[in-house]
């Protein structure tokens, strides 16, 4: 039995690419350090936000695997971007990137603008906390 339940009220917006609430219990908790595009050798790879987002989503989805888990055991993701308004221009090209790596089955999700990440090249960072069994 998957120990996480997503929630979305009707009262509410129809989600898009999130859960409005997502409740968890028992299980083991995973926290997911924030992820960016880096490669194999420390460098951050991708001249566009889109291809950022999917390496760093390889990147913290590897890191869950690693522990674990998997796309379904997220509770909690957060995405980081130094381009607020680059991001939402391409919500549907990096929707259908994370439907491809995770399905969809949504976390409860926020995107934040940042002035720049801990990789001065990097346009996004992904974290997150999953939830296994």
């Amino acid at each position: 039995m998957n120990p996480i339940t997503r929630i979305n009220p009707a009262e509410l917006s129809p989600p898009h690419g999130f859960s409005h609430a997502v409740t968890a219990t028992g299980g083991r908790l995973v926290f997911l350090a924030g992820q960016t595009a880096l490669d194999g050798d420390g460098k951050v790879v991708g001249a566009t936000l889109p291809e950022q987002f999917e390496t760093a989503l390889v990147n913290l989805l590897t890191a869950l695997r690693a522990a674990g888990g998997a796309p379904t055991s997220l509770a909690r993701v957060t995405v980081y971007t130094t381009d607020v308004a680059g991001y939402r221009a391409h919500a549907r090209e990096l929707g259908a990137v994370w439907r491809r790596l995770a399905g969809r089955e949504y976390p409860a999700m926020a995107v934040v603008g940042a002035v720049r990440l801990w990789d001065e090249q990097a346009m996004v960072e992904i974290d997150g906390i999953a939830v296994l069994d």
